[in-house]
């Protein structure tokens, strides 16, 4: 039986005074939702040693995709093949924060990976923030969460200049290094996170700004902000997808910066080919005998399965279709040019009321927290955040 518990909701005002703007859905429902799934240690401990174990995996799979060139096959732009190879070979390009999705992994049913949100995942607001806040509005014991994530990606900022596991050593390293943080104006969501991630990285130790994507400045020699600041790291809120397909010219400026060594990109450019639904099918060929992978297909498979875009998002342009062909379910979408990719179907937890949960875990370096989305048998952009609490 699914451990729900009701809680009272923070207010709009509350909600709002935290920086959460988006707190109502365009048909007027609220997102965050009134309860909490209540989940075990033991619980806990699984999701964590799973998100551990697939990250490790999806370095392998994205270790053998770069030496057998298999870029096309993921969907890959091809103005991004040389970024993502010079990423890939320094370690000085370190991998932020991902998000891992989850079916099971409570009510007693196995996790299975859905898929993996690896450059610019959603719902670290909520998960990071939020239900921790709820805890404390409802007078729990906030501590009683699956949720490390705010010192997790501040150690793992400090990895960019310590590298692997001496974030301890950081402030002998430290010289005043600087990260631009940028996403496109209009979407508080996106700003929200990433002024967010620009706090994390100002306790770390960093020196830090904003500047929204269309003030950014891009020639030979760097990154700059509009008064004309250089800076050695940029993070940006926006797909390297998109960049590719979307901005060209920016794609071969930035592809430039790095083989010049003027600065370093975050999330690094390798985090697309973990973005790719694409590597599902590879991750499949290489570890068959995984507990955590569902076959997977670049055709469509016998039984039930899903159907869904390399680079989709928010369940746009997904499909589940039965054993008989039949589609049973579906989400239009704008991500219909993308390559297809077939996942055997796994239902969802589902309540006593026919809501369907999702897991998501967030990974910087190691998993790190824990949140719940609540919706149909395809997430969409009207499903709700959860939150947890370990009983």
């Amino acid at each position: 039986m699914l451990n729900l518990q009701k809680l009272t909701p923070l207010d709009d005002t509350a909600l709002e005074e935290i920086g959460f703007t988006w707190h109502t859905d365009s048909d007027g429902s609220k997102y965050i939702a009134d309860t909490l799934v209540g989940i075990t240690e033991q619980e806990a401990e699984a999701y964590y040693a799973a998100a551990n174990e697939l990250y490790d995996m999806y370095v392998k799979a994205a270790e053998y995709v770069i030496e057998n060139d298999l870029f096309f096959d993921l969907g890959i732009p091809f103005n991004l093949i040389d970024p993502i190879k010079k990423s890939w070979e320094n370690d000085v390009h370190w991998h932020i924060y991902g998000r891992f999705d989850f079916s099971g992994g409570i009510d007693g049913k196995p996790i299975k990976l859905i898929e993996f949100n690896a450059d610019t995942p959603t719902g670290l607001y909520e998960t990071a923030i939020l239900q921790w806040a709820l805890l404390k509005h409802n007078e729990m014991d906030e501590d009683r969460q699956f949720n490390n994530i705010y010192q997790a990606i501040a150690d793992n900022f400090r990895r960019l200049v310590t590298l692997f596991d001496d974030v301890d050593e950081f402030d002998e390293r430290y010289d005043g290094w600087k990260i631009l943080f940028s996403s496109v104006e209009g979407n508080d969501e996106e700003e929200m996170t990433t002024q967010l991630l620009q706090k994390i990285a100002t306790d770390a130790g960093f020196v830090t700004a904003n500047a929204f994507l269309q003030d950014v400045k891009f020639d030979e020699e760097g990154i700059f902000n509009s008064d004309g600041n250089n800076y050695e790291y940029w993070f940006k809120l926006y797909p390297w997808e998109d960049i590719g397909t979307d901005e060209p010219e920016l794609a071969m400026l930035l592809g430039s910066i790095m083989n010049n060594q003027k600065a370093i990109i975050l999330n690094p450019a390798y985090t697309l080919l973990f973005q790719s639904k694409g590597m599902l099918k590879i991750l499949y060929d290489m570890f068959p005998d995984s507990p955590y992978l569902l076959p997977t297909s670049f055709e469509p498979l016998e039984g039930s399965y899903v159907e869904k875009r390399m680079f989709g998002r928010e369940g746009a342009n997904t499909k589940i279709v039965d054993a008989s062909g039949k589609t049973v379910s579906e989400v239009d979408g704008p991500y219909g040019n993308y390559k297809p990719i077939y996942q055997e179907y796994t239902e969802f937890v589902k309540d006593s009321e026919g809501n369907h949960y999702q897991a998501g875990v967030f990974f910087a370096y190691e998993a790190c927290g824990l949140g719940f989305r609540r919706g149909g048998k395809i997430m969409d952009n009207m499903s709700k955040f959860v939150g947890h609490v370990l009983v």
